[in-house]
């Protein structure tokens, strides 16, 4: 039955494709995201689904989608050419067959989000492609949430739909970009178009406010969407816990500094005060190997987890020394390292402490950084963070440009700051989790690209409006 509901849906979906063509590219934000091919047992397993999809989407938008103000910009520029670069190590990595595996996938995943901001022409566009990753991760979150609350998960233990531990379904990574999502969520109950809207008329002091002499009809989200869209944020702020990665714990804070970021000060101490106390009244509730594995992020030398990331970091840093371009894909497959663990324990009045060495060998990253920097060296790294860097500053300008817009581009300052929300919160999960290819996040990025190429046909637009308008207000007076 599982195999027909994923095969009945996705018929569905590439039917309406043939009609409009972009619902190709948000075809693949959901086979690229969920991978129902994963989930199948017998029928979608065989097929490359996910190539299938991605060549209709390219066709579509070439055959039947509209050219005009197509922009390639400096940030897909520098994407491409770090996938240019990475095919360069790739060819000659340290460990050939690895190294190809990884190519596989990463090559897709750059290359897509090198094309979708080319499809994401209008407002609707980019908050249908928001709304499929969104609620495609919304599955994996969901299932996440309801057999923590039901089960209490585990680190290692909670099974998100498939036993298979890369994608979304690797834990620390849907831990950290679950709550990433989380200000994206909280601006679909604000802004969100695509479900149909209820009426409300506004009160008349407020019509007057705004000058008008009658009241105005205001739009707001039907109840039944905000309170699927609250249930989702709790659910994902449930992954850390039902994951019981330390990430997600390090994201939930940084959110939290985030949110505080647009805050009066007044408001803000109310919402620290709240946040503590809300904090303070879980902990009863929290399973007993949460609670123990969150506080190994302040014994970190008695874990032997956070010593083995630290070896790890170690031995990249002196491996790049002599490699100073990078060893291709899995380069970490050759580290040797030396792992000491510290542990003090208090037995009446004395202290015992035991050291302890163990040797391990091909642990990877543990950080999207030491990954980048290991497999591509200096020069990918360096890409790496131009990318980000530009996409945080770009993301900061709209946010400002459109802070007290109104009307119909109320919209833009928000999300704005959803997305570099996201990133942030992408940025600091990505110190501990080796997140620096993931599809799904490159996949948010592409959209920033989109909103931000948007924005600016907007403003050429408003411009040679204005141009128009003072040349034929000279002409009338002259």
């Amino acid at each position: 039955m599982r195999d027909l509901a994923l095969i009945g849906f996705l018929v569905a979906l590439l039917t309406l494709a043939l009609k409009r063509p972009f619902l190709f590219s948000l075809a693949y934000i959901y086979v690229d995201t969920v991978s129902p091919q994963r989930l199948s047992y017998y029928l979608l397993n065989s097929i490359p689904l996910s190539m299938i999809v991605a060549v209709l989407a390219l066709a579509g938008w070439a055959i039947a989608d509209r050219k005009d103000g197509f922009k390639f910009t400096a940030r897909q520029g520098l994407m491409l050419l770090l996938l240019a670069y990475a095919l360069g190590t790739t060819a000659y990595a340290d460990v050939p067959d690895a190294a190809w595996e990884k190519w596989d996938w990463v090559w897709k995943s750059l290359a897509f989000a090198i094309f979708l901001p080319f499809t994401l022409r209008t407002q609707l566009r980019i908050e249908a492609a928001l709304l499929f990753l969104t609620l495609s991760a919304g599955a994996i979150v969901i299932v996440g949430g309801l057999k923590t609350v039901m089960a209490g998960g585990g680190y290692g233990v909670l099974n998100l739909m498939v036993d298979n531990n890369s994608g979304l379904y690797e834990s620390s990574t849907i831990s950290t970009l679950a709550i990433g999502l989380i200000p994206i969520i909280l601006w679909f109950t604000r802004h969100g178009t695509i479900f149909p809207a209820t009426a409300v008329a506004a009160p008349p002091a407020a019509a007057a406010a705004n000058g008008f002499t009658r009241p105005r009809a205001a739009f707001s989200m039907p109840l039944m969407v905000k309170l699927f869209c609250y249930a989702l944020v709790f659910a994902c702020l449930l992954m850390p816990i039902g994951t019981e990665a330390r990430t997600g714990l390090v994201c939930i804070a940084v959110l939290g500094l985030l949110v505080l970021r647009d805050m009066k000060m007044k408001t803000r101490l109310l919402f620290m005060g709240a946040a503590g106390a809300l904090a303070l009244a879980a902990i009863p509730f929290l399973p007993s190997s949460f609670t123990q594995r969150m506080e190994t992020i302040q014994g970190f030398e008695a874990d032997q987890s956070a010593n083995t990331r630290l070896a790890v970091w170690g031995w990249t840093w002196t491996y790049v020394q002599s490699n100073p371009l990078g060893g291709g894909f899995g380069a970490y497959r050759q580290n040797r390292i030396q792992v000491r663990t510290v542990d003090a324990r208090t037995a009446g009045d004395v202290q015992v402490v035991s050291t302890q060495m163990e040797a391990d060998e091909g642990r990877a990253y543990h950080s999207s950084y030491f990954e980048m920097l290991g497999e591509q060296g200096f020069p990918g790294l360096i890409l790496y963070l131009l990318i980000h860097g530009i996409g945080l500053v770009r993301m900061e300008i709209l946010r400002r440009r459109y802070r007290r817009a109104e009307g119909d581009e109320a919209w833009i300052a928000p999300l704005a700051t959803a997305l570099q929300h996201f990133q942030l919160i992408y940025l600091v999960g990505g110190i501990f989790v080796g997140i620096a290819y993931v599809p799904f996040a490159w996949l948010m990025f592409a959209v920033q690209i989109g909103l931000d190429v948007h924005c600016g046909r907007k403003r050429a637009a408003e411009n040679r409006r204005d141009k128009v308008t003072a040349y034929q207000a000279v002409q009338a007076t002259g």
